[in-house]
């Protein structure tokens, strides 16, 4: 097939910069030759007391996957994934191939117009549903990406993950470790192109709400707000578990994401439960028989905050060779 042009690329690979990764820090690497690209794990981003095993870096990367694909179809090219290809090449997470042409759907348009709107809203929700068509649209979502959304006030299991939110939270504020690293990657200047900027972080809450969020992501320059008391939570989970299945979670999630921030929707993740030992433990646990569960949605209705930066897409591009693509 002939090759993309270098303008529809460079917007594919600008829109896979823009996915969501823990800290913002963008654990990818990315490479372009003719018709394929694939898809890195970059190890020297791992957060390596919160997520030593990769499993959160293997989620922004089949998030960044999702970004790329859905950017290529909304601009007529059929591209196909194949998820850990190579067993001798463990942090290949995708490789994306081109395959002609096609006709973008209005879905595919419009899930790839929500990629530079989306962003992880760490401040107050407003105390509003979210009504059934919506959650039915979000669970629909995951589903064609080969995910599964649960959401917890269906299934009691509200409470119990509730409490291992908190949990961690104390765990984590208790470990120095820990803490020197979140330190590490938040509060971060506001023209930052990676991390956290205090400008994207949330007030300090008012008083303590059923859920607890990042107290490394709090601002505490701005006055105490008070907080929705039980938010939407939806996890996010696969039938499978290892690292295939983290990247197909990464892009389900993304799909997710995309499909929240077009209808006008809030999201933020609560993934301190699944960065302790201990924690991760039990929400494998709760979650036993129905699927392995990766991450957990925060939902609702809010107002738009900050985005955070992202580095240039010169800086994460290991290679662009061919003769249609400009060498960098």
């Amino acid at each position: 097939m002939s090759r993309p042009l270098p303008d529809v690329l460079d917007q594919a690979l600008a829109s896979a910069v823009r996915a969501p990764s823990p800290h913002n820090t963008q654990p990818w690497r990315f490479t372009v030759e003719h018709d394929v690209i694939e898809v890195w794990l970059d190890r020297e981003r791992l957060l390596t007391v919160a997520d030593p095993h990769a499993r959160e870096a293997r989620l922004a990367c089949g998030a960044a996957a999702f970004n790329l694909v859905i950017c290529l179809r909304a601009n007529g090219l059929a591209a196909t994934v194949r998820m850990l290809p190579d067993r001798t090449r463990p942090d290949l997470a995708a490789v994306i191939r081109l395959d002609g042409n096609q006709k973008a759907t209005a879905v595919e348009r419009k899930l790839a117009d929500a990629v530079f709107r989306r962003h992880t809203n760490r401040r107050p929700l407003l105390d509003k549903e979210v009504p059934p068509a919506l959650r039915a649209a979000l669970k629909s979502a995951a589903l064609s990406e080969g995910g599964q959304i649960e959401y917890l006030d269906a299934s009691g299991r509200y409470t119990p993950v509730a409490s291992l939110v908190r949990q961690a939270e104390a765990l984590q504020t208790g470990d120095l470790d820990f803490a020197a690293e979140a330190a590490f990657w938040t509060h971060r200047e506001l023209d930052s192109p990676d991390g956290v900027p205090k400008i994207a972080s949330g007030p300090p809450p008012h008083s303590p709400g059923i859920v607890s969020l990042r107290a490394s992501h709090e601002n505490s320059e701005l006055p105490e707000r008070e907080y929705e008391q039980e938010p939407l939570l939806g996890a996010l989970l696969t039938r499978d578990k290892g690292p295939h299945a983290e990247v197909r979670a990464g892009m389900a999630m993304q799909r997710v994401l995309l499909t929240a921030t077009a209808e006008g929707l809030a999201t933020s993740f609560l993934s301190q439960p699944f960065e302790t030992p201990r924690t991760r433990e039990s929400i494998d646990r709760l979650f036993a028989g129905i699927g392995q569960p990766h991450t957990l949605l925060r939902i609702g209705y809010g107002y738009p905050t900050r985005l955070t930066g992202r580095r240039p897409v010169a800086d994460v591009l290991t290679q662009r060779t061919g003769p249609d693509v400009p060498a960098s």
